[in-house]
């Protein structure tokens, strides 16, 4: 389906002379019907029956150049339908060249000379997605044939399409990790986009400046620019495909937030959405994240047991059970190393064991470490279960040697030093470090005086009225002189 930017580039010389212009002869129409395409159709039939990609492509190609060089309705579709194998073929044979250059090069010029504007890009969008989906690790590729298109754009004049094109090609940069440059294409592409008013665009354009942005750990410009994109979104009509990637950007926000809940609800829509659609590539992403925020939200309830003052704060298997949502149907469909890399994780965390832990890190680092959000999301938890081994090794005592901590947890004294020091300073338990002696002295919680705390506010807020009146007289004192 051709956007609304894209209707517009439609080839004028195509169009009748005037609104009173007469239909077709039946003579014309008989023509179109008695159009003799046979040698064609049975030249694409030949080329879909080869096994080999390398055998496809020369009959592909003789099918594009024909010599009789003819552009009627059926011989047109024909051509479209050559020039989406033939993409195919040149991914399989792993001819990254002739990709990149197969719709900017000699292969299609004719057949884009003598299609519409409308029919051209939509052509073109069909190849890039063709190549992203048969290619989708070949990241330079992929850039190279949106960055060759653009160029041809440029000479052609053909604005709309060189800005669907600049927009997947700031996510494929986004996906190289190259955030400068793709955050620089999308700032000149947003400029256009706004005057313009192409609502479509600007909603995926802004949802990729939000990804970036987090990319960056620029949280609060990635915000703004997702709330832009669902502004732009509330006046069209959106596609479940790209609705679930606004709510799945919503969901990674939040959880940097901390707000495990809502991110959860987020993951949630998205994991359905592309459920409905079964697209298991994208909806396996949404329920590894919704067992993440599972297992941090869990694990953060328990924990704060100790901040409490609640003395052995324990987590135990229900604060972190994700087995609701690894089972059934859904769970059946889902199941694979993603899902068995979340459930050992959450297995470490409901045992609250550090080794266990860092094991299932080594078993499981292609499906744990690559991904953005779970990565940084992990060191937290590491970062939680250590303090909650701490907790667990030291809330017996009120005296203990840091050595005897340190060979519990089988990690060198500094790193125990450094950790009980922060601790302490963030409040986790009341205690010293007495390094002259190398032990940690543990303090008792203290009941906490509720009067005594009242008291304090009362002051505070009697504090705060006093100020505002002080400065109101001051106010009047000036009127008055």
């Amino acid at each position: 389906m051709t956007t609304e930017g894209d209707a517009m580039e439609v080839d004028t010389a195509a169009a009748p002379a005037s609104a009173d212009a007469a239909p077709e002869s039946p003579a014309a129409e008989t023509a179109e019907e008695e159009e003799d395409v046979s040698d064609l159709s049975a030249l694409l039939e030949s080329a879909s029956s080869e096994n080999a990609a390398s055998a496809k492509i020369p009959l592909l190609s003789s099918l594009l150049n024909e010599p009789s060089s003819r552009y009627g309705p059926a011989a047109s579709a024909l051509k479209e339908r050559a020039v989406y194998s033939l993409a195919r073929a040149y991914c399989q044979d792993n001819r990254t060249v002739e990709v990149v250059t197969l719709l900017t090069g000699e292969t299609c010029a004719a057949f884009f000379a003598n299609i519409t504007k409308a029919k051209c890009a939509k052509v073109v969008r069909a190849v890039l997605d063709i190549v992203c989906s048969c290619a989708p690790d070949e990241l330079e590729m992929q850039a190279g044939i949106c960055r060759n298109i653009v160029d041809w754009c440029k000479l052609e004049k053909r604005s709309f399409l060189r800005q669907r094109v600049e927009a997947k090609l700031a996510s494929v940069l986004f996906q190289q990790d190259k955030y400068g440059e793709a955050l620089a294409l999308v700032d000149n592409l947003l400029t256009e986009l706004k005057k313009l008013d192409d609502k479509q665009l600007l909603v995926e354009t802004h949802l990729i400046e939000s990804k970036i942005h987090h990319g960056l750990r620029n949280l609060p410009k990635s915000k703004a620019a997702l709330t832009a994109s669902r502004t732009n979104a509330n006046s069209i009509y959106v596609a479940p495909a790209l609705q679930s990637q606004i709510d799945l950007m919503s969901g990674v926000l939040h959880t940097e937030e901390k707000d495990y809940d809502t991110a959860h609800s987020y993951f949630l829509e998205a994991f359905e959405q592309l459920d409905q659609m079964d697209d298991q590539e994208k909806a396996v992403p949404c329920l590894k994240y919704m067992m993440l925020c599972k297992i941090l939200d869990g694990l953060n309830k328990a924990l704060g047991l100790s901040k409490k003052g609640v003395p052995g704060a324990r987590s135990y298997k229900t604060d972190v059970d994700i087995s609701g949502m690894i089972t059934g149907r859904q769970g059946v469909k889902y199941a694979g190393p993603a899902v068995d890399a979340m459930s050992a994780i959450a297995a470490a965390a409901s045992t609250r064991s550090l080794k266990e832990y860092e094991a299932v890190i080594a078993k499981y680092p292609h499906e744990l470490n690559e991904d953005l959000l779970i990565r940084h999301h992990l060191g937290t938890l590491r970062e939680q279960l250590l303090e909650s081994n701490l907790i667990r090794i030291i809330e017996p005592y009120s005296c203990v040697e840091i050595s005897h901590v340190a060979k519990l947890m089988e990690m060198d004294l500094p790193s125990i030093e450094k950790k009980l020091s922060q601790m302490i300073l963030d409040g986790k338990f009341r205690g010293i470090l007495d390094q002259g002696k190398g032990q940690l002295v543990v303090y008792e919680e203290e009941d906490v005086d509720k009067a005594m705390e009242g008291g304090l506010k009362v002051i505070e807020n009697m504090d705060s009225v006093v100020t505002s009146l002080f400065g109101r007289s001051q106010a009047l004192r000036s009127m008055m002189i």
